[in-house]
């Protein structure tokens, strides 16, 4: 190991709603291996540990690009809780100087407006629908709806599935999920795996199994769109819908409804801030944290 192949890393540890990241300033390319640098940097034995990287990388449309990691390396393209984090980070550290945020990400510009306590992000338009499906895992037949609120989602109403626990707590969304998130119908790209106990039209709580993570995580902000839009689709639920998720947070969905299975103005709203900042000793040789400061 030569000093050279060491390289100080600042870092910030952030959280939307329960859903954390790592994320970073990488407008002068430090990480250049991202998708090695997220498994190391979010392993939350060996490293900060989060369910994903963060990048600030350079844009000529908007104010900046986002480049979004899951933890096991994949290229995560969006993230909602994400895109809230790095705008607050963004603005925190005066990356833009104002709390009306634009950024690119799979070349689509997000808007996102910071507060003081809260970050809403104009999310883009739902596409996919697929409404009343059905699949069967082992002995179990699985009715659920899907769309993509930005990334693939199925959305499974316990209350229509006479096969899966009556109570969110007691289904075992880590085993179930990972199998489903697997299941052939949403192959080759996989699907997060949103399971949804509603206590009344505009209220729903929800666990989500997160694809790249590969486990559950304590929220999902493109799980919480695409649950209030099912919810609207099958239920009818106004505008806007309460999602309550694993951490004990809420996030809120507001949309503007403009026929059958289109929407526009599909904005997430919800908690977005940082836990910790620290400075990373990575060896590039090696591809490891030498220590974090």
């Amino acid at each position: 190991m030569t000093q050279e192949d060491v390289r100080c890393i600042d870092f910030t540890k952030m959280s939307g709603a329960g859903n954390d990241f790592v994320v970073m300033d990488n407008r002068r390319r430090i990480v250049s291996d991202p998708s090695t640098f997220a498994r190391v940097v979010c392993d939350r034995r060996k490293g900060i540990g989060a369910d994903g990287l963060l990048l600030i990388e350079e844009s000529s449309k908007a104010d900046f690009l986002m480049k979004y990691f899951n933890s096991d390396g994949s290229y995560g393209g969006m993230c909602g809780n994400g895109g809230r984090c790095i705008s607050r980070f963004a603005y925190l550290k005066q990356i833009v100087p104002s709390p009306e945020i634009s950024f690119e990400a799979l070349e689509h510009i997000y808007t996102a407006s910071v507060s003081e306590k809260m970050v809403t992000l104009k999310m883009k338009e739902p596409a996919d629908f697929r409404i009343n499906q059905e699949l069967r895992i082992s002995d179990l037949s699985i009715h659920f709806h899907f769309v993509n609120s930005g990334s693939p989602h199925c959305v499974i109403f316990l209350e229509e599935n006479k096969d899966l626990p009556k109570r969110l707590e007691e289904v075992d969304v880590d085993g179930l999920g990972r199998k489903i998130r697997n299941h052939d119908f949403f192959f080759p790209e996989g699907a997060n795996i949103n399971f949804v106990d509603d206590n009344s039209s505009s209220i729903f709580f929800t666990r989500t199994y997160e694809r790249g993570v590969e486990a559950e995580t304590l929220a999902c902000g493109t799980g919480s769109v695409a649950v209030a839009l099912i919810a609207n689709r099958v239920k009818n639920s106004p505008s806007p819908i309460t999602l309550g998720v694993r951490s004990g947070e809420f996030l809120s969905v507001k949309f503007k409804k403009t026929g059958i299975g289109l929407y526009q103005e599909v904005c997430l709203t919800g908690s977005a801030h940082m836990i910790f900042s620290g400075v990373i000793k990575y060896e590039y040789s090696t591809q490891s944290i030498v220590d974090i400061l």
